[in-house]
């Protein structure tokens, strides 16, 4: 195709303009502003909306300053090398994000290649990349490692220009993240004017994110964060249940919207039904198809486990309109464009405002086009967080990532693999790190120690010739020399850790995806379950793979996966207890709160409705014991932590023992006879004192460090995932990584790996921070005791889910509908 006529003016962004002009689109001005920061030779952080132009705005950069180099270059000639890196945080975004980038090459005539290396990548085009590499390059951060890790990366990257980190606030605040960082750094050494852009629409905290994506060398030039301040409509509302349950329970709700879900569905051309888990993502496709069974073949759904080629085969359907309805987890949250979606639902709680905000932008993901998300819910209490998700949005409090510091598991493997792509000299190599926002604070020691970890393996593992990754050569460089330790290092680059995947395949046909093999280990042969939409039976498992045939109706188990959980945001719960201060007040804003207003004025009759700054305590004697009821709504997570802190300072004045249960409004302590909870308050129940020493001793935290270890001693090399088909499985690694863990307490106490598993059980399960702000909170607040002669609303779900522990599901369920049943009847008589 000819190269777009651009005006003979010598303005650089002019062939930008007229491919927008060709398109009928006008530049928005922080496009035009990124473009120029380009060209000036700036670094920075573009920070917009979802569906305003992003992607254009940091793409179109390079291809202006190559264009303004190169004039008369010929779209035939000769591709330059390697000179854009785009990093996507999934794989699956790799083929939409070249389709995007690809469509202002051909139209302005550019020679350039441009290609993905991902783990979809196929050995083709991956084997022609051995050899030279396309002039952008769309990869993600393992892949990029990879590429660190080859002994001519030197090379590879001589003539790199620039590197766009897409999404970068699904990256920060996570080990990938800090992998990023680490890969840039040493691109950064050997391209110092190498520019740095990163693309973000939902962070709280730019600053951090601006300083982690260019890092802190003293010499580092300041770098801009450029937003993009385009209006962008986004509507959120909710499903009411025609019946409110004054007395519900988590879940309670199951899949009864499905009616209002396929109405809604039904009011557009094409839908996103997104789930928080991959598990809710085939239980709610299921139930869409027997409601709707005409819709066969136009409802699909979208997860990250499925096969490579289903996936795209969905993304195909979504752009092209012909399908109507697809359920996706997170694997849909990111993208380039689905135009024709006009309708999103989230099925329960986003537990997040800046969730909500993505998953809304998947409808009119177009400048101008108003984006809706419609919340379902799955437990009717979930309608306060729809109403305190909207305040947060409207306040624009969108969640932080909080930055991981110093993650010594990840340097160990990071220094391999720079030892491997050409080695390194010690000196060198700590200064390149330290100029990081995750190692700036690196210590001497901290360096000296992973030195030893990969060239001896500590102390404790010296005598072992295979864990001495690394040789020094007589020039004092760094090298890997041992092929086998080569091989095994580039197989297991990465920080993600799950239970080993296995393929599953029908016999004698194509595959499906890959469940976790805990899931497998549990089914016989003749078993059915439900995965890809499909009913399977099993066969057998062999080499990792599970072979499948079609069974004959849907009814079957449905897999699970690990990391489901996931906690109520700062940000959210403290909008959720502004929402509870103002129905206190008998104040029911929006349609949300007056639908549970039923709910709450029970709450209110019986109990309390909080203030926003009190901490609520129901003391409640059932014939099951004494119950204390605590509701800091802070979160699954903070509360797990504070539910087994309370227990401990409580039994340090009295010999007691509890059985508790939490979830994201509050805690639960049931013990047989009466809690000194007014002693327990007095002597400092609440205080944020103390809790580098309460906290541990009130947990089992050296076996929680210890399975935390699994995922430390994966990451830094010490315990191989295995070869292909032939993979270890979650009891094999726990095991493996658990004796190490073992050994290292016993024999090497100052194992700066282990140090790190007990530090990351208390930030990342137990958010031991987020923990002492809350005890901040409560501290300086007011307690509000009441003591119910039912348990009232609120804390009937506690109730539940501790009973949910002991009984088989359809018992459950009986005793629930009892004692829902009594909880009615004494509200109706106004008892």
């Amino acid at each position: 195709m000819p190269r777009t006529a651009a005006p003979p003016a010598a303005d650089p962004l002019a062939p930008a303009e007229a491919w927008f002009a060709a398109r009928g689109w006008e530049p928005f001005a922080f496009q035009r502003e990124v473009w120029r920061a380009y060209l000036a030779g700036e670094s920075g952080l573009i920070h917009a909306a979802t569906g305003t132009g992003k992607t254009y705005a940091a793409w179109l950069g390079p291809v202006l300053e190559w264009l303004a180099a190169n004039p008369d270059a010929s779209p035939t000639a000769k591709a330059p090398p390697l000179r854009v890196l785009w990093i996507t945080p999934l794989r699956a975004l790799a083929a939409d994000t070249e389709e995007a980038l690809r469509a202002p090459l051909v139209d302005l005539g550019l020679p350039w290649t441009l290609e993905s290396r991902t783990g979809d990548t196929s050995a083709a085009v991956r084997s022609r990349q051995r050899t030279r590499l396309p002039t952008a390059l769309v990869t993600t951060p393992e892949s990029l490692a990879l590429l660190l890790s080859r002994d001519d990366a030197l090379q590879l990257f001589a003539s790199l220009q620039a590197v766009v980190i897409d999404e970068w606030h699904e990256l920060m605040g996570s080990k990938r993240g800090v992998m990023t960082e680490l890969a840039l750094a040493r691109l950064r050494a050997w391209r110092p004017g190498l520019r740095s852009w990163g693309l973000s629409a939902t962070i709280g905290n730019l600053a951090d994110a601006l300083d982690a994506l260019l890092g802190t060398a003293p010499d580092r030039p300041p770098g801009r964060t450029i937003r993009g301040h385009v209006p962008k409509e986004v509507v959120v509302d909710a499903l009411i249940p025609p019946t409110i349950q004054r007395f519900p329970w988590a879940g309670h709700l199951g899949t009864q919207m499905l009616p209002q879900v396929v109405e809604a569905v039904e009011e557009g051309e094409t839908a996103i039904v997104f789930t928080n888990t991959r598990s809710q993502t085939e239980i709610w496709y299921q139930a869409l198809l027997e409601a709707r069974p005409d819709w066969a073949g136009q409802i699909a759904l979208h997860h990250g486990s499925l096969d490579r080629a289903r996936r795209e085969w969905v993304e195909d359907g979504l752009r092209s309109g012909l399908l109507r309805c697809v359920v996706a987890t997170s694997s849909l949250d990111l993208g380039v464009d689905f135009s024709p979606v006009d309708r999103v639902l989230q099925i329960g709680s986003p537990k997040g405002v800046a969730r909500l905000l993505q998953r809304a932008g998947r409808s009119g993901h177009r400048p101008g086009a108003v984006s809706r998300v419609t919340c379902v819910p799955t437990n009717a209490l979930e309608l306060i967080e729809v109403a305190a998700a909207r305040d947060g949005m409207r306040a624009n409090a969108v969640e932080s990532r909080l930055p991981v510091e110093r993650p010594l598991d990840l340097l160990a493997q990071h220094v391999v693999t720079v030892a491997l792509g050409g080695g390194f000299r010690p000196d060198a190599l700590k200064a390149e790190v330290r100029t990081t926002r995750a190692y700036a604070g690196l210590l001497d020691d901290e360096w000296r120690w992973v030195l030893d970890f990969v060239t001896r393996g500590g102390d404790a593992l010296s005598a072992y010739p295979e864990f001495q990754r690394v040789v020094i050569s007589d020039d004092g460089t760094f090298h890997v020399a041992d092929r086998q330790v080569a091989r095994r290092h580039r197989m297991s680059i990465g920080t993600i850790v799950s239970d080993a995947s296995v393929t599953v395949k029908y016999v004698g046909g194509g595959a499906l995806g890959s469940v976790e093999e805990s899931f497998i280990a549990r089914l016989n042969p003749g078993d059915r379950f439900v995965f890809a939409g499909k009913p399977l039976e099993f066969v057998r498992v062999r080499d990792m793979v599970a072979w499948v045939r079609r069974a004959k109706n849907s009814k079957g188990a449905i897999p699970r996966w690990m990391g489901a959980r996931m906690p109520l945001s700062t940000e959210l719960a403290a909008s959720l207890r502004g929402r509870l201060e103002e129905a206190s007040r008998g104040v029911w804003r929006d349609v949300e709160m007056e639908a549970i207003r039923p709910i709450l004025e029970i709450q209110a009759r019986w109990s309390r409705i909080p203030a926003a700054d009190e901490l609520l305590i129901e003391r409640v004697k059932t014939r099951e014991g004494h119950h204390l009821f605590f509701f800091p709504f802070e979160g699954r997570l903070v509360h797990e932590g504070l539910a087994a802190l309370f227990a401990y300072r409580i039994s340090r004045l009295k010999p007691i023992s509890f059985t508790f249960s939490m979830n994201d409004y509050g805690i639960e302590l049931l013990s047989p006879d009466p809690a000194p909870l007014e002693d327990a308050l007095d002597a400092g129940l609440l205080a944020p004192h103390n809790l580098l020493d309460d906290v541990p001793a009130s947990l089992n935290a050296t076996e929680m460090a210890r399975r935390q270890f699994r995922e430390i001693a994966r990451v830094a090399g010490l315990v191989f995932q295995g070869y292909p088909y032939a993979g270890k499985s979650a009891r094999q690694l726990q095991a493996s990584s658990g004796l190490f863990f073992d050994v290292f307490t016993r024999y090497d106490p100052g194992n700066l790996l282990v140090t790190q598993a007990h530090r990351e059980v208390l930030e990342r399960q137990l958010e031991s921070s987020r923990l002492g702000r809350t005890l901040e909170r409560l501290s300086t607040g007011r307690v509000a005791l009441t003591e119910p002669r039912r348990t009232p609303p609120l804390a009937f779900p506690l109730l539940v889910d501790r009973t949910r522990e002991a009984v088989s599901s359809e018992s459950m369920a009986d005793r629930v509908r009892r004692m829902q049943v009594a909880l009615e009847k004494a509200a109706d008589t106004g008892r």
